[in-house]
């Protein structure tokens, strides 16, 4: 008698494993997930020096009614999600 797998299985991968039990059919494992590609650490350390930069350097080109229009927006929202 053949084993019976503890995990209960969905409509279609059960009827595949009946028919793949039936003809004989080899049965199918998973692969395991490729793995993601290795970085590069010097391309990693200048994106997170722009990115440390980013935003410093849009506050520096903005003018003060800018800065203020963009506080006031977001001061906004921050009071319609308390409400």
């Amino acid at each position: 008698m053949p084993e019976r797998s503890k995990k209960l299985r969905d409509v279609n991968s059960l009827a595949a494993a009946i028919v793949g039990e039936a003809t004989g059919a080899p049965k199918r494992t998973r692969k395991a997930p490729p793995k993601p590609p290795e970085k590069n650490p010097a391309a990693v350390e200048l994106g997170r020096l722009g990115g440390l930069k980013g935003g410093k350097a849009r506050a520096a080109k903005l003018s003060p009614e800018q800065r203020s229009d963009i506080a006031r927006k977001a001061a906004q929202i921050r009071w319609q999600r308390l409400s």
